[in-house]
């Protein structure tokens, strides 16, 4: 069995716990490869593991009427997969899977419950993570809502950004339309202009971030609420 070190993770839950904590589940943690498009989770399908990343990023997807889906929320490296766990339940009605390349550690569901049972601080901890991505989702709604598709998609690259730690990050133009709920020829035109402003270069299946800052400002106040909640509850 290949012994986890905490000190070499770099999954920011991980390496946030203390040593008594992380020691509770050291010995059920299992590397694992996360390759694109592996499915985490399935709607309404028992949890069986939670995943830590550490390279890459997966996306949560709410499926609606008719087969619609729309992306709700990103983790990297960041966070965790399975929340519904840390709440007690054990599914969701959302699916979750790998938008890209990369790698990470699972943990048996019931291994973070028992753990969770033994330990205040973990509870503690991944209950502010949670939380975290609750303010995520909900300004994805509010973004969803009320923001223009060029300020949605400024949104997007910057989270896709934070994660994929590459100004290079592999998508197509499909893909990305599904992701944010709406159709392709919308997004060809919100990429076109973002292009034309010198922010993103997009070919062959891949987007170029070429000026975050520009991109920020693109987003309008979009972007940064649940970044700045992670900065005060977990940095």
């Amino acid at each position: 069995m290949t012994t986890v070190s905490q000190s070499t993770s770099r999954n920011r839950i991980l390496s946030h716990l203390s040593s008594s904590d992380f020691d509770l589940i050291q010995s059920h943690l299992e590397p694992v490869d996360l390759p694109v498009p592996r499915q985490l989770e399935r709607r309404n399908r028992a949890i069986d593991y939670v995943y830590f990343l550490e390279r890459g990023f997966a996306s949560v997807v709410a499926n609606g009427l008719g087969g619609r889906s729309i992306e709700v929320g990103l983790i990297g490296r960041e966070g965790m997969t399975g929340l519904s766990v840390i709440f007690g339940a054990d599914r969701s009605p959302n699916e979750t899977f790998r938008q890209l390349d990369g790698n990470g550690y699972r943990l048996m569901a019931a291994a973070i419950r028992d753990a969770m049972v033994k330990s205040t601080t973990l509870s503690r901890l991944l209950l502010r993570y949670a939380h975290i991505f609750l303010v995520q989702v909900t300004q994805t709604a509010l973004s969803n809502g009320r923001s223009k598709l060029d300020e949605r998609l400024a949104r997007w690259f910057l989270m896709a950004h934070d994660r994929a730690e590459s100004d290079e990050i592999e998508l197509t133009q499909k893909f990305l339309a599904t992701m944010i709920g709406v159709r392709r020829p919308g997004v060809t035109i919100a990429l076109s202009q973002l292009e034309k402003e010198g922010l993103v270069r997009v070919y062959g299946g891949l987007v170029t971030i070429l000026n975050r800052k520009g991109l920020e400002e693109i987003s309008n106040g979009a972007y940064g609420a649940s970044e700045a909640e992670f900065r005060r509850l977990l940095d």
